[in-house]
Formats: C-alpha cells, structure tokens, sequence
C-alpha cells in the first residue's frame, strides 16, 4: 500500500496521463485478487467501503429496482445490525420483511424459508457466518431454494471471507459482502459481488456522480485501500489452509479448558461453524465484570459495532437465551497471529477471576 499513499497518488478515473494509468493498473490487479479469492468474474466486483456500505448497497438497491415484482424481503434474527437496520428502514417505505428464527444452534430451519418465500419476494439476506458464535448457514441449500423460487439471494460473508473457502460458482450467492480488515487488510474498504448472469442481479445505485464502479458506486476510488485489500485476499487466500488447521487447534484448547468448569458450554453449533470463534456462556457470572477485571484481553460480549449498546446479544436472545445466559457470555475470536502462549496465559486469567468471584 505505501506507494500508492505517496509517489503513486494518482487517480485511477483519470486516464489521460501516466499518474492515473498507474493507480488504474493498481486497481485492475486488486479486482483480479479479490475475484480470485471468492471465484467469480473481475467485473462483478464492486469496491466500496466496507461490507456495511455493500449490504446498504445490495438491499437498497434490490428494493429500488425490483419493486415491480414485489416488497417483500426475507432475512434472519440473528443478523448483523448492518442487515437489519437496512430492512428497517425500508420497511418504513413500505417493504414487507420476514425474519426467519434460529434454534438453539444458531441455523435456520429451511422448511420455514421455504414456506415463508411468496411471489412478491424480491431477496433474500441470509449471512454466511455469523459474527457472534461463528455458526455456518446452509449456503448451498439456501441458494437452491431461493433460486427454485426465482428470487436473488444476498449473503453478507465478512465473517467467511479470506478464512473459509467461498466459490461464488457452487455456493450460487448472488450478492455478497466482504470488508478487508476481517483478514488482515485495512480498515475503510470492501467489495460487493453483483452476479452478472444466471440469475443477472441489477442494482440501483444510491450514490451519484461519475458513474464510477459500473454507475453503482459513484465517488474517486480509494486506491491505497483498495491495493490493501486486493493483497490481503491473495495472502488469505494463500494461508487460508494453514491458517485453519493451527487456529482450529488453539480454539478447541481453549474451549475445552473453559468448559471443564461446571456449567460453562458453548453457545452455537459446534459442528457447523467456523474454525477461529468461540462464543462461551459462564452462567453465573457477569461477562461486563469478567472483561473490566481481564483489561489484557480483546473480547467482547456481542458484536463490535454494537459493544456501546448495554443490551443483550440480539443474536443469543434469537437462539434461545435467557437474559442472565445472555450477559454471561463472552465471545472469543482467534486469529493467525494468535500463539500458544496467549491461549494459556488467557485460560488461566479467566480460571483465576472464576476461581476469586
């Protein structure tokens, strides 16, 4: 990325000098990355600033271009703020939203999916993983089902991207989301998949001026990010193997080390999800004191965008909860520099708050 912060600050629309053909090279490299890294065409990627402004990009403008098939939208409880904030807002503007429940696992039910699509259903928003328990949905099966029904199917996969194997041609997603600092790129830049063929998926853009990205993201191309993330989804996609082996191992020590105390269980399934989450109930204690007394450690109790909110998990709450479980859960996420040291030192920093409270 550095060059493009300092010699190489040209503007990739600019294409009547040597500044601008340059950062234009510079972005065709990263759009080959990033449709390397999820399998699909360089000209269904759409960069933008991350996967909040992709889902807003998706769904806004599904909405404002298939209204004339329908208003009604189906998505999922359990998902990011960035997915359902959106249906809010359009269901003030007359959509019609379904939201799918989950068991006690975290994954839906595809008999409810099925009978909850109509002829008036113009997406479906299921995430890939979710970004508090890490549970895997039924990608493939979900597509087939929305597809069977003729309706585009949007998943936001900023949990999935870079860590677990995505092939756009077998998953069948026809919208999808990804933001560059989940695997290691920067923060302020991610991309949209916009399927061109089989189902073609047609937006309406929701900004204007310049028509750059294909018309549907208009504004000057944030050329250092977009460097950033081209060479995050190539290192990702070379690790990506390696990376879930070790991590895996790490993850597993940790839980199995955690839930040896009486009551202490994972929240989610264990069979469908990822390798590098682990989201651990405590019952009993309170997970605001456990994490005020273990200042070292970077978890969480939901999700990072809504960490400032002092409610309970949305997304536990979904799968079955109960409101003291719920504020007794703790989210752990393991990455590539994570080490064996660090899982130990944080195992026994979190027997010895067990052990004083």
């Amino acid at each position: 990325m550095l060059p493009y912060f300092t010699e190489n600050f040209g503007n990739a629309s600019s294409r009547t000098h040597t500044f601008g053909w340059i950062a234009e090279d510079a972005i065709k490299i990263a759009r080959k990355q990033v449709a390397s890294l999820i399998n699909c065409l360089e000209q269904e990627v759409v960069f933008t600033s991350g996967s909040t402004e992709s889902i807003n990009l998706a769904i806004k403008g599904v909405w404002d271009n298939y209204q004339t098939k329908g208003n009604h939208i189906i998505t999922v409880k359990t998902e990011h703020k960035a997915v359902l904030d959106t249906c809010a807002a359009l269901e003030k503007k007359g959509a019609v939203v379904t939201y799918l429940s989950v068991d006690r696992e975290g994954l839906i039910d595809l008999n409810e999916l099925k009978n909850a699509i109509t002829e008036k259903t113009i997406l479906v928003c299921i995430m890939y993983v979710n970004n508090e328990t890490g549970v895997i949905q039924p990608i493939k099966e979900i597509a087939k089902i929305v597809h069977d029904h003729h309706s585009i199917f949007m998943s936001d996969a900023t949990q999935a991207a870079g860590k677990i194997n995505i092939d756009l041609e077998v998953d069948k997603i026809d919208l999808l989301c990804i933001s560059a600092h989940k695997f290691y790129g920067p923060k302020g830049v991610g991309a949209l998949y916009v399927r061109r063929k089989d189902p073609r998926v047609s937006l309406f853009a929701q900004s204007h001026g310049g028509g750059h990205e294909k018309g549907l993201r208009s504004g000057t191309l944030n050329v250092t990010g977009i460097v950033g993330l081209g060479k995050a989804c190539e290192i990702a996609e070379a690790e990506m193997w390696d990376n879930s082996v070790r991590i895996s191992v790490l993850r597993t020590r940790l839980e199995q080390a955690l839930c040896n105390f009486p009551n202490v269980h994972i929240n989610g399934s264990t069979k469908h999800r990822i390798f590098n989450t682990a989201n651990i109930c405590f019952p009993g204690f309170r997970s605001e004191d456990f994490i005020r007394k273990l200042p070292h450690l970077a978890v969480a109790m939901g999700s990072a965008c809504t960490s400032a909110v002092p409610e309970p998990s949305h997304v536990l709450k979904a799968m079955g909860l109960s409101d003291d479980d719920t504020y007794s859960s703790i989210r752990f996420s393991l990455g590539k520099f994570t080490n064996e040291k660090e899982i130990a030192d944080t195992i026994q920093s979190i027997q010895e708050v067990m052990k004083t409270d």
